[in-house]
């Protein structure tokens, strides 16, 4: 009878054991979630400011570019615009993949199958990593290589002088500058996104494998 007593008191510890760990595993996957949560609105945030500083600055280039036939043209006539073109891409692929992982983790169908889940997890921070981190390379890769004036090396050239209308080289140099401190923040915002997904994914896995070897051992 004691022998008996022994057995159940021991393993009603290893069953309150397994159910502690279980649930310190839950809520870190849970405190996990919500730092990649909150790291993403901040990055598409980021992304879409981004991509506005971006943006604006090439419709202003449209707008106030002219062709070489006229005698005073406001910008030369070999501008490289591929680091612009880099940073408008990549803000945009980031601002995209970043709302479309707010959307899926948000949406209990694709939460509720769990490979589809842990590929959106994954890809989406993925590829807005890369993209970040291409625009980064391709501007500071044109812009050391470039025989011909880059858009920033323009505007910020001739920022000081003062202007009475647009393009308005000083305020272009600000813009410039600014899409680029932001792109180079994205970065490590996207490197915690994915890193973070990552460790959630190995959580919610471990999770899976205790509650299924918890069902087994009850059974049995």
């Amino acid at each position: 009878m004691s022998s008996l007593k022994h057995e159940i008191s021991s393993s009603d510890f290893k069953a309150d054991r397994h159910d502690l760990q279980t649930h310190r595993s839950i809520r870190l996957a849970s405190a996990v979630h919500n730092v990649r949560v909150a790291v993403t609105i901040l990055a598409l945030f980021a992304g879409i400011v981004n991509l506005g500083l971006s943006a604006d600055t090439l419709a202003v280039y449209n707008a106030t570019h002219l062709s070489a036939d006229y005698l005073l043209p406001l910008w030369p006539e070999n501008l490289d615009l591929r680091p612009t073109h880099a940073l408008v891409a990549g803000s945009g692929v980031v601002t995209a993949m970043n709302a479309l992982s707010l959307f899926a983790s948000k949406t209990p169908s694709i939460r509720g199958r769990s490979m589809i889940h842990y590929a959106v997890s994954m890809a989406v921070p993925f590829v807005s990593l890369v993209a970040s981190l291409v625009a980064v390379v391709l501007f500071y890769a044109v812009n050391a290589s470039s025989i011909d004036e880059t858009y920033q090396s323009w505007v910020c050239r001739w920022k000081n002088v003062h202007m009475s209308t647009r393009p308005y080289f000083g305020t272009l140099c600000k813009e410039s500058q600014a899409a680029l401190s932001i792109a180079l923040v994205l970065v490590p915002l996207e490197l915690i996104v994915f890193a973070s997904a990552c460790f959630q994914i190995v959580l919610e896995k471990r999770i899976g494998g205790m509650i299924r070897s918890r069902s087994i051992a009850a059974l049995s």
